[in-house]
C-alpha cells in the first residue's frame, strides 16, 4: 500500500466506538493523528495527540484543527434518544456539525469526512436497491440531522471548496445480530478501511458513500464512489444461518424499510402510503 499524501488527521469523537477502532487500526499510518473528544482518552502514543474539543465551542475546534490535513467527524449524538429527541440532537448534530465545517474553513483544513447514517434514507423500502444519489428519506430526528450534515457538507464543498465525503454508516458492530443486519452491517475492520479510503483518496469534490460490508443481501449500491477504492472484506452472510434460525419476527412497521426500528419508533401513519 502506498504511503498516504495526507499527513495530519484529526478525529473528532475519538473516544466513541468507531473512534477507538480508528485509533487502533490506523495507529502509525500518518505523521500525526490528533484524537479529540470531550471525555478522557488513553494516553497518546508516538505520532498521536489527545486533546479536548467540544463541537459547540468554536475556540476549541479551531485549536484542534490547526495544521490538520483532514478532519474525520465522528462526534455527536449517535442514536435517537427515547425522550427529548430534537432537544438532544440539535446542539451537537445541527449546531455542532455546522461549527465543524466552519472551523475547517477558517483554519484551512482541505478535507472533511462526515459520519452520516443510513437513517438519512431509512424510509426506502427493502425491495429497493438504492445508490447514494437518491433523495433523502430520513426515518427520525436523528436521520434528519444526518441529512443536514450531508447538505452542509455539500454547501461547504460548493461554496468554499472543501473536499467532503459523507459516509452513510449501516449497522456498525462486531457482528450482525438480526435479519436486517444481513443487508446493512458494517464490520469494524471495514468501517476503518472506508474511513482510510476517504482520507487518502485523490482529490474529489463531494461524495456520499454507504458504510457497508460486502453483504450478499445489501440494499445499497456504492458504484458511484468506486474512485474511493473501498473494497470491503467482511460479509454478513457468514452469520446468516444462526441469525435466521433464532431471530423473532420483526415489527410490522419496521420490517418493510431500510431503517428498521427507527421507522417504527413513534410511527403514527399508514405504511401503505410510503411508496
Amino acid at each position: 500500500m502506498n504511503a498516504p499524501i495526507v499527513k495530519r488527521v484529526l478525529v473528532l469523537g475519538a473516544a466513541g466506538n468507531i473512534g477507538r477502532a480508528v485509533r487502533e487500526q490506523l495507529r502509525g499510518r500518518y505523521s500525526l493523528i490528533r484524537h479529540a473528544d470531550i471525555v478522557p482518552q488513553a494516553p497518546a502514543d508516538a505520532g498521536e495527540e489527545c486533546v479536548t474539543a467540544e463541537m459547540t465551542d468554536m475556540v476549541s475546534l479551531r485549536a484542534a484543527m490547526e495544521g490538520i490535513d483532514c478532519v474525520v467527524l465522528l462526534a455527536g449524538v449517535s442514536v435517537e434518544p427515547d425522550e427529548r429527541q430534537w432537544e438532544q440532537v440539535l446542539p451537537a448534530n445541527i449546531v455542532g456539525v455546522h461549527n465543524v465545517y466552519e472551523a475547517a474553513r477558517q483554519t484551512g483544513v482541505p478535507r472533511v469526512i462526515f459520519a452520516s447514517s443510513h437513517h438519512a434514507i431509512g424510509f426506502y423500502r427493502r425491495t429497493d436497491t438504492i445508490a447514494a444519489s437518491v433523495a433523502p428519506r430520513p426515518d427520525s430526528y436523528y436521520g434528519v440531522s444526518k441529512v443536514f450534515g450531508e447538505a452542509m457538507g455539500r454547501l461547504y464543498a460548493d461554496k468554499f471548496g472543501l473536499s467532503v465525503a459523507c459516509l452513510r454508516i449501516g449497522a456498525y458492530r462486531p457482528q450482525p445480530t438480526e435479519p436486517r443486519h444481513l443487508a446493512v452491517w458494517i464490520s469494524p475492520r471495514d468501517m476503518v478501511e472506508l474511513i482510510r479510503c476517504a482520507i487518502e483518496a485523490p482529490d474529489f469534490h463531494f461524495c456520499v458513500a454507504y458504510g457497508i460490508s460486502a453483504n450478499t443481501r445489501s440494499f445499497w449500491d456504492n458504484r458511484e464512489v468506486d474512485f474511493l477504492g473501498y473494497a470491503p472484506r467482511d460479509n454478513a452472510e457468514d452469520f446468516a444461518a444462526g441469525i435466521l434460525a433464532t431471530s423473532p419476527l420483526e415489527d410490522p412497521v419496521a420490517e418493510p424499510f431500510h431503517g428498521g426500528w427507527y421507522c417504527a419508533k413513534d410511527f403514527a401513519s399508514d405504511p401503505s402510503r410510503i411508496d
